[in-house]
């Protein structure tokens, strides 16, 4: 694998309208923002010396900034595919206008419930699901390609397949089937999480998704062991497993890239391998982006399989998995340590694996 940022995350502002649960960044209308416009053009201007990975403007809530589409439409400028996340609940007709003119490509909306009771609860405050309902349909009419992501815990998991069923009714390019990584505010979830056993029938319920679905790409994220299930499934059944993509992913045929072709920018400079990673890689007001991603030793680490401890370490299913790597550092304390929510047990070395 070539380890060249193909995506990144880029957390333009900390501020956000909505408390949610589980919010990695903790994010509230309090915090302050460390990049001005032109420090967002200088870090942009370096990535597209290097690089040319998906940008994805996110938060908080990134329409919270003025000059979000002056920096989204800089991006597209220097040749950069620009993405965009938000909430829904400011979107509005002008909102789509602007999106369309500063070149974003596609935006993800969030969405936790079937129905209001249970998203408002997810993202205390009342009418967050209209507010992303109404966006949906505004991008659809705007003719605005757009994800829908959306998170479970054991409070709102047997709304999964409703959550599915509405993200296809919105009209959604892609559904994006999150499972939480305690992180930020994500830490008072952990009595929440979704065990690993249940975790493995979720995933055994996506495949089939995936396997009858045409109209909805539907893929699960922070999940990288539905790539083993989706194997191990496609043997038993005979069957050939293709990975389908957007346009903008990554393109990557494993499950856990942080590291190695994803990145996220924090509101303050900071670098992760992902945007739910607990440690800083280095900080681009201090260190170009390109050394941290090339030099650090963190990224090092996320790349050097031989390295990875417990089950993962001896794994067959390794090189396609990897287990989650924020997941393990927000459980164990290490990075390197074993995906904590993972019910399979390893048959055989992984140095005798024919996914070598």
């Amino acid at each position: 694998m070539e380890f060249v940022p193909k995506w990144i995350a880029w957390e333009l502002t900390e501020r956000c309208n909505l408390s949610c649960i589980h919010c990695r960044c903790s994010a509230d209308m309090y915090h302050k923002d460390y990049f001005n416009t032109d420090a967002a053009f200088k870090l942009i201007d370096e990535i597209a010396s290097r690089y040319n990975p998906v940008m994805v403007l996110t938060g908080g809530e990134p329409l919270l900034r003025e000059d979000v589409f002056d920096i989204a439409k800089y991006g597209t400028d220097k040749g950069l595919r620009m993405a965009m996340a938000t909430n829904g609940i400011l979107v509005n007709d002008k909102t789509c206008e602007k999106i369309k003119t500063s070149g974003i490509k596609i935006v993800s909306l969030s969405l936790d419930g079937k129905n209001a009771q249970t998203h408002d609860d997810f993202r205390k405050a009342k009418g967050a699901f209209d507010g992303t309902v109404r966006a949906a349909r505004l991008f659809k009419k705007h003719d605005i390609p757009f994800i829908i992501n959306s998170s479970f815990t054991q409070r709102n998991k047997d709304d999964i397949p409703e959550v599915y069923k509405l993200a296809k009714s919105l009209g959604a390019t892609a559904w994006y089937l999150f499972l939480i990584v305690p992180t930020g505010r994500g830490e008072n979830l952990l009595n929440e999480l979704v065990q690993a056993d249940e975790y493995e029938e979720i995933l055994k319920w996506h495949f089939d998704r995936e396997m009858e679905e045409n109209d909805i790409l539907v893929r699960p994220t922070c999940a990288p062991q539905y790539y083993r299930i989706a194997l191990q499934n496609s043997y038993r059944n005979g069957i050939k497993y293709k990975r389908r993509n957007l346009k903008f992913s990554t393109g990557g045929s494993k499950g856990c890239l942080a590291g190695q072709l994803i990145a996220l920018i924090t509101a303050n400079g900071d670098v992760k391998p992902c945007s739910y990673f607990l440690r800083s890689a280095g900080n681009v007001f201090k260190t170009p982006f390109h050394k941290i991603w090339e030099e650090s030793k963190i990224f090092r680490d996320m790349r050097d399989f031989k390295s990875y401890k417990g089950k993962c370490g001896e794994c067959e299913f390794l090189n396609v998995c990897g287990g989650c790597r924020a997941r393990a550092d927000a459980i164990y304390g290490d990075y390197m340590a074993e995906e904590p929510y993972c019910a399979y047990i390893p048959k055989i070395s992984k140095k005798h694996s024919v996914l070598k």
